[in-house]
Parts: C-alpha cells; structure tokens; sequence
C-alpha cells in the first residue's frame, strides 16, 4: 500500500520541484532587474567573503594625519575623523551585515517553518495558541520589539540578531500556515492519510516539498529587510558596537556627526546599505513572480 502514496505522491510533487528551476531560470531572461538583482546579491557575497583581499588598508588602522582627506585615487571613498578608510570599511562592515542577515533569516525561517507546519498542519487547541501568541508579537512594531529585546539582553551583534530573528517568526509562520492549509487538501495528501502514514511523514514528505516556495521567497525578501533593521539598531547604538566596521555604525557615528563637514562618510555607507536591501528585494519578487502560477505568464 505503501508504494500506491509514493506513485501519487511522485506524480504531484516532482514536476512542481523540477520546474521551480526553470521557471527561475526564464524569469530572470525574461526580467532585467531579476537579473541584475542576482547579480548585485553575487557581488555583495563576493565583497563579504573576500573583504580581505579586495580592502586596500586595515579596516581599523588610523592615521590622524589624513583625517577627512576627501575621495581620491589613493583613498576613493576617503577617510574618516580618525583617519580609516572608508571604501576598507564599507567592504569589511558587508560581512557584519550578512553574517547577521543570513543567521538573523535563518533561525527566523526556521523556527517560523516549524510553528506554521504544526499549526496548518494539526490546527484545533495548538493552532488557537499559537497564533494568538503571534498576534501578540506582531502587535508590538518590529523595530521597537527589536530595541527592546536588545535593551535587556545586552546591545552586541548576537544580540541583535536574536532580536531580528524573533520579529521574523511571527510573518513566517503565518505564511507557512496557510501553504500548509491549502497543501493538506491535495490528492497525495488524502492518499498518505488514507494509508495510514505517520503524521511525521505525511508533514515532512507530502506537504513541506510543496510549502517550500512561499518559504524561499519570504526569506529572500527578509534578508534585505534583516540588513536595514540591523543597520538601524547599529545607528541607534545597540547593534554592532566599535570600533567593528558597520554600515550602520558608520552613519551614526562619523557619518552623523560630520555630514557636513565630509559628505562622503554618510554617503558611501548609506549607498551600500540601499544597494544590499535593494538587491534582496527585487530578487525575492524574482522569485515570487517565478514560482507564483499566477503570475508566472504576466
């Protein structure tokens, strides 16, 4: 009885897995901006991982002497109060923001994933507590639960992202409940059910292939809004604490305090920050409009 669920299951499932990444593929020939998102997301990463290699200075080296010394062939992003460069800086504070944006949309997904597959899944008593402990969440604003978290846990980069991660559960787990929701009235779902697999099956082979998209592209769109909430927090000084380079930190601490003075301290970090959320934004809507059927032919 067995392999009657795995042929229905095979038939339902594997031509949605599969044509996932064709679909991708002909979205992003088909859209510029999707392209040139994915593009801009590669170099960012590339930026991140070989910051030592492609930053001219140490990113934490002064020079009193050249203190705001403006763009030139020697410094092209120039240099700050105390005499770093800014362009070593802004290479090295992409790893701060995708190290936390990466783990921050990590546990987030995750821990939203589970709560949206228990809840869609099993519904009733669990379901009704959950989401009004949810509800509970996401009444709070996202930046303010954010500044509270890190408030009393202790204002570090750890911290931070533990805070960003907690106000992302709550939007995962409502989006992952209701794929969940509309997967379970599926045929190979009813078929499982009919012969008697286990709900740890049912859940883990039927309904999480298939809940897999709206998951991707929820995540994807987060990871540019996980980067500004941590350039916020960093601003506000309760992220990322000096002297470790951040964009964040970069506008409130010299890019505040000489914006007149030196222009170029709040513009270079700033331009980074805009291009990073950017590039996650267009990308996730790349990817909604790939895996949405109904918006696939548009």
């Amino acid at each position: 009885m067995a392999t009657v669920t795995e042929r229905v299951a095979r038939v339902e499932e594997a031509p949605v897995v599969i044509s996932r990444g064709r679909a991708l593929l002909t979205t992003l020939k088909r859209k510029p901006l999707g392209a040139a998102s994915a593009g801009l997301i590669v170099m960012i990463v590339l930026m991140a991982i070989f910051a030592d290699v492609l930053a001219p200075y140490d990113p934490l080296a002064t020079e009193p002497e050249i203190r705001l010394k403006a763009p030139s062939w020697e410094h092209p992003f120039g240099t700050d109060d105390i005499g770093r460069d800014v362009l070593s800086r802004v290479i090295h504070g992409s790893r701060i923001s995708l190290w936390v944006g990466l783990l921050a949309v990590g546990i987030g997904t995750a821990a939203g994933m589970v709560i949206g597959l228990l809840c869609g899944y099993c519904e009733g008593r669990l379901d009704l507590i959950f989401q009004r402990v949810m509800d509970a969440i996401q009444a709070i604003p996202g930046l303010v639960l954010a500044l509270a978290i890190v408030s009393v846990l202790r204002p570090n980069t750890t911290n931070a992202m533990l805070a960003i991660a907690i106000v992302i559960i709550p939007g995962n787990s409502r989006i992952v409940r209701g794929a969940v929701l509309s997967a379970k009235q599926n045929r190979y779902v009813e078929a499982a059910q009919a012969v008697g697999c286990r709900h740890p099956r049912i859940i883990l082979h039927h309904i999480l292939p298939n809940v897999t998209a709206p998951i991707l592209v929820i995540a994807s769109i987060w990871l540019g809004n996980a980067i500004l909430i941590e350039a916020t927090l960093s601003f506000l000084g309760v992220g990322t604490q000096p002297p470790t380079p951040s964009w964040g930190l970069m506008l409130s601490s010299t890019g505040r305090a000489f914006m007149e003075q030196a222009p170029w301290l709040a513009i270079f970090p700033g331009l980074a920050i805009s291009l990073a959320v950017l590039g996650f934004n267009l990308f996730g809507d790349t990817l909604r409009d790939a895996w949405d059927p109904k918006l696939r032919r548009n």
